[in-house]
């Protein structure tokens, strides 16, 4: 859950974002003499300073979130020192970004409308299902197989008021989402981290933060994948899906950067199925059924005048 009473900014989400970097490094893992006597799990923060180069005192300040003023080669030095992957690299960045923007009034993030061309693209692709998800996992535009292919998230009680789905409130929120997504549990944790990654981003979006605590609230699981503080910046992988009218898919997905705005962030997410499978045949018959009732939902055209 959102700690009410954290410190001024994003420092909270610094401390413990670190704090839980610290505890997943063992003294053996990053060459340090080992003893059965330790009080914490993973490194002391004395440990981490002299990995970084750092004073004790110094790499204490910045764990408790004091990071603005911090020059770049200093956060590289803990990113090795906590052996951060790319993604977690970038996240730290961007807590230190915004927090030297802390005395400044931020711009106004607002969201960007999806443009016509983008939505010609989506329809033009007739055999894989694509879909336009914005930073806090909102499916903003979609092509007709997208709507097929997640129709049980496009048909939840998790749509907002536009009709919109989320992914993170189907996933976390409505009771049918496991049946739906095979590996639910790898979804959710996928899902938990995109949302993390895009707070420190854009920490002062209260979009965003509305839609961490109402997860946090209605959703221990969302709660406990919260805390681990993971960061995803991009997903892309295997999906395996069990569809209520064409039964199980095993899909490859793959996500593209999709600049609409200088502030949003938006993903073009394709899902396509490897050729001569089940999937693909399924996928096919998905498309058509797609087509069909996008057909059947367009006014039919005028006659002509008799003159």
């Amino acid at each position: 859950m959102i700690d009410m009473d954290q410190p001024p900014g994003n420092r909270g989400d610094i401390r413990d974002f670190l704090a839980s970097r610290r505890a997943k490094i063992t003294p053996a893992q990053a060459g340090l003499p080992t003893s059965a006597r330790r009080r914490v799990p993973g490194l002391r923060r004395e440990e981490v300073a002299v990995l970084a180069g750092v004073s004790t005192e110094w790499y204490t300040r910045l764990e408790k979130g004091h990071i603005g003023g911090v020059s770049e080669d200093v956060l590289d030095a803990v990113a090795r020192a906590l052996r951060l992957d790319e993604d977690e690299r970038t996240y730290l960045f961007d807590l230190a970004r915004s927090s030297r923007q802390e005395s400044r009034t931020p711009p106004r993030r607002r969201d960007v409308e999806v443009p016509p061309r983008v939505q010609w693209l989506l329809d033009s692709i007739s055999t894989s299902s694509a879909f336009v998800r914005n930073g806090r996992t909102d499916i903003v535009a979609g092509n007709a197989l997208a709507r097929a292919l997640f129709a049980p998230m496009f048909d939840s009680v998790t749509v907002d008021k536009r009709g919109r789905p989320n992914l993170a409130r189907y996933i976390f929120l409505d009771p049918d989402a496991p049946g739906f997504f095979v590996d639910w549990d790898a979804a959710g944790v996928a899902t938990a981290a995109l949302l993390r990654a895009e707070v420190g981003r854009e920490p002062r979006d209260r979009a965003l933060r509305d839609l961490v605590g109402e997860l946090s609230t209605l959703s221990p699981e969302f709660r406990s994948r919260w805390a681990a503080h993971d960061v995803l910046m991009r997903h892309d992988g295997v999906k395996r899906l069990q569809h209520p009218d064409v039964g199980r898919l095993e899909l490859t997905f793959q996500s593209l950067d999709l600049p609409l705005s200088d502030r949003a962030v938006h993903d073009l997410i394709i899902y396509t199925a490897e050729p001569g499978t089940a999937s693909e045949d399924r996928l096919k018959l998905l498309a058509i059924w797609a087509a069909t009732r996008s057909q059947a939902a367009q006014p039919a055209p005028e006659s002509p005048g008799v003159g």
